[in-house]
C-alpha cells in the first residue's frame, strides 16, 4: 500500500521557508557574536560568512518569486 505525503510535504515552498528561517538565525547568530569577539580575522570570518549565507536567502527568495530567468 503506497503512503500519502501530505501536500505541506510535497510543496518545495513549505521547505525553503524552514531553510530560509534556519538560515536567517545563523546569519542573527554569527552577527550577535562580531560583537563578542575580539579577533579581527574571526570577526571577518563570521561576517563573510553571514554575507555568503545571505546570498543564499536572497537566492530561496528568487526561486520562491520566479524572479531570475533560471527559476520560470
Amino acid at each position: 500500500m503506497a503512503i500519502q505525503q501530505n501536500s505541506s510535504e510535497t510543496d518545495p515552498h513549505q521547505h525553503t521557508a524552514k531553510i530560509k528561517g534556519k538560515l536567517n538565525d545563523l546569519i542573527t547568530h554569527l552577527r550577535e557574536d562580531v560583537s563578542k569577539i575580539e579577533d579581527p580575522k574571526a570577526q571577518a570570518l563570521f561576517e563573510t560568512t553571514a554575507e555568503v549565507l545571505k546570498g543564499l536567502v536572497n537566492a530561496y527568495n528568487d526561486y520562491e518569486k520566479h524572479s531570475e530567468e533560471a527559476w520560470k
